[in-house]
């Protein structure tokens, strides 16, 4: 490396022969050192190309917005703008600035995000522990306009959502899940639902949607199964068909194992388990201990949605961690569908490590 860039500026990536191959961010506390902007010689890094690419990637989402009001705007790396992620929540948007360029270009982002149509105010989730490795502190509130409400009302498809974007998980809600939740509701009729690690129950209200005569919802959050109650009466569901239990899923789901306690349709959708490359071990131990036990409490012929969104878990790694669970379960299970992140969550062919989101259908034979 030349010269002495400040965090966050751009530089310019040279081969070992000297050949032009980047311009990217740099970022002097992380071990990614540098993230590309644009391998265009010709194109510059300045505002105007902040205010040329944000507004397309946001046009690549507009055939959503006739199912929902809760769309993934900017998806970081898959979008060419490493480090920036924007979520629209209604006439909200939220960003996260995940790394030292990002950070360096904020106001830049915020403006030009706040400048979209139906935009009352852009405020900022960036309390998240990735900050650290670039050297960067947690930062949370309000950038440009009005402030969020506590809560803000959401549609997606024929269900709405009550979304927490000051305390939320990630921006307030899982976007990524979308499909998969609309999916859900095609198996649930008249059938018992356990929905694990459930947040604020976005897979159970799609479970009863779809006519399931009780939905579980286990979390370790007591104010996200409040939240989770809250919605299911936003859609002027039964409250009587759900069931919100706090507490720890392994150990729950162990319990129910001991009280032969069956269900006929389980959803596994965890937080992230590894971490790091060092971590991946232990999370396939993780994976592998709830996707046995939930085999084990399913009725023959019931459904198992199981998913990781631990980016270093490989879908190859993960569908062979389930298929230990099934052999140790001493279960028959077919794979009947792939699952991944919804639409708005692309994967650049360029960085398959946007590919984070896996899941697998499964059906006890």
């Amino acid at each position: 490396m030349t010269g002495n860039p400040d965090s966050g500026a751009t530089v310019t990536v040279h081969s070992a022969s000297g050949k032009f191959l980047a311009c990217a961010a740099f970022s002097p506390h992380s071990q990614i050192i540098a993230r590309i902007w644009t391998w265009d010689e010709s194109e510059e890094v300045d505002e105007a190309f902040f205010k040329r690419r944000l507004p397309q990637a946001i046009a690549r989402r507009e055939s959503l917005k006739t199912t929902t009001n809760a769309v993934r705007w900017v998806n970081a790396e898959s979008d060419g703008l490493p480090g920036v992620v924007v979520d629209r929540y209604g006439e909200f948007a939220v960003c996260q600035f995940l790394s030292a360029g990002a950070e360096r270009w904020k106001t830049t982002v915020a403006e030009t995000v706040a400048a979209q149509p139906g935009i009352a105010g852009v405020f900022e989730r960036s309390d998240v522990d990735v900050r650290e490795k670039e050297g960067l502190r947690p930062v949370l509130g309000s950038l440009i306009g009005k402030p969020p409400p506590p809560l803000i009302e959401i549609q997606e498809g024929d269900c709405r959502f009550w979304v927490d974007v000051h305390h939320g998980h990630k921006t307030g809600f899982y976007l990524d899940q979308r499909d998969n939740r609309a999916m859900l509701a095609n198996y649930t009729a008249g059938r018992e639902v356990l929905n694990c690690f459930a947040y604020t129950g976005g897979f159970g209200v799609w479970a009863l949607r779809g006519g399931a005569a009780r939905v579980t919802n286990i979390d370790t959050s007591a104010s996200a199964l409040a939240l989770a109650h809250r919605n299911v009466e936003l859609n002027g569901m039964e409250a009587s068909r759900v069931e919100n239990v706090e507490g720890d899923v392994f150990r729950l789901l162990r319990q129910y194992r001991d009280s032969r306690r069956q269900f006929d349709m389980i959803i596994l959708d965890p937080p992230k388990f590894a971490e790091s490359r060092s971590q991946v071990e232990a999370a396939s131990r993780g994976y592998k201990d709830i996707n046995l036990l939930a085999l084990k409490l399913l009725r023959p012929g019931g459904g198992l949605f199981t998913f990781s969104c631990s980016g270093l878990i490989t879908p190859d790694l993960f569908q062979k961690v389930v298929a230990g669970a099934a052999l140790d379960s001493g279960r028959e299970v077919q794979i009947v569908g792939r699952l991944t992140q919804a639409a708005d969550h692309p994967v650049a062919l360029n960085f398959p490590e946007g590919e984070y989101l896996k899941g697998l259908m499964c059906r006890v034979v």
